[in-house]
């Protein structure tokens, strides 16, 4: 088995065991908060003997491990229970608000590699110059101001003032595309919609843009501060000497070794997204699943707590498996270093 195999088997061990972890955590404390989730749902007019029904009926009569352990059974057979926020089953609420959100991210990482990465190596290219303190200077802003405080500001300048993008939903009224898969994008391209993918992606742009700017800012930063140390090593001297064209060393032989920190970054705010983007989901009206999550949270929706939060949590832990992988591509070290051992 190779050194890759073995990093991917390692790392979805660690990762069950996580995701073990946080659904015990989620579960208890979802459960010790103050607060009757019968008496939020049913409201305070209320009768004991309703409320105690529905006690019963979500097993809170129960001790906790034990409620547990049917919580690990439903779990067993792709069950999460059913919603006291929607009435519906858990699952399909998820299946309806994760693929909005997960769009929403897509586009948002989209946005952080192909902006801050090439910011980042234009700045080390440009060290000490103009463009170089320009840089640090957007990168420094893109970060100080959390994601909603930029959603406002946007939505204020390019909704308002001057009137390009929307500022609500993720599709115009006028358009009707079937859903198919849940994710509009896909579902207007195997309807063959294109005007409708066009208008999605012009929805898509504005909350995107101010949920990535704190990623770029990041990723711009890490990508300028690794080459810059990168290009004052010997080995890209030595290139020089040779004769190697400036773009060559710049893309080989500064850029790819620079390119494991800011993965790093990169993979971590791409699923710190996930649970962040409630405040940009509220402003835009996105109807995805982080503004699902606070929702549910606020009427302590059991079961839609713990379901919301599992899938938070794997979703962190694929796009850590993710850019273990890509590192491991990358760096030829990590992918020979065991098997030479």
């Amino acid at each position: 088995m190779s050194a890759v195999l073995k990093l991917l088997a390692g790392r979805l061990a660690i990762s069950l065991l996580v995701l073990a972890g946080v659904s015990m955590l989620i579960f208890a404390i979802a459960r010790v908060i103050p607060g009757d989730p019968a008496r939020i749902a049913l409201g305070p007019n209320a009768t004991p003997e309703q409320v105690e029904k529905l006690r019963q009926e979500l097993r809170l009569d129960q001790p906790i491990w034990l409620q547990y352990g049917h919580f690990l059974s439903d779990l067993s057979r792709g069950e999460l229970g059913t919603s006291l926020y929607t009435n519906r089953p858990v699952t399909r609420d998820i299946a309806q608000f994760l693929p909005a959100t997960l769009e929403l991210i897509l586009a948002a990482g989209i946005l952080m590699i192909c902006i801050g990465l090439p910011l980042g190596i234009v700045a080390a290219k440009n060290e000490g110059g103009f463009i170089d303190n320009l840089v640090r200077v957007v990168s420094l802003l893109g970060v100080s101001a959390p994601s909603f405080v930029w959603a406002v500001i946007l939505m204020i300048l390019f909704a308002f003032f001057l009137p390009l993008f929307p500022i609500a939903g993720r599709i115009g009224t006028q358009f009707d595309v079937p859903q198919i898969t849940g994710f509009l994008f896909v579902d207007c391209l195997l309807t063959g919609k294109l005007d409708a993918l066009a208008d999605a992606l012009w929805h898509v742009a504005l909350p995107a843009f101010a949920l990535a700017l704190s990623g770029i800012g990041q990723a711009a930063r890490l990508t300028r501060a690794n080459m810059v140390e990168t290009y004052r090593r010997p080995h890209i001297e030595m290139a020089r000497s040779y004769g190697f064209p400036e773009w060559r060393i710049a893309r080989k032989y500064a850029f790819r070794p620079s390119l494991i920190p800011s993965l790093t970054i990169i993979g971590l705010d791409f699923a710190a997204m996930l649970g962040n983007a409630f405040l940009v989901e509220a402003i835009f009206a996105w109807p995805g699943l982080s503004r699902y999550g606070v929702a549910v949270i606020l009427r302590k929706d059991l079961n839609a707590i713990v379901g919301t939060v599992l899938i938070i949590s794997a979703a962190f832990l694929i796009a850590n498996l993710i850019v273990d992988l890509l590192i491991a591509l990358i760096n030829p070290r990590i992918r020979h270093g065991r098997d030479r051992s």
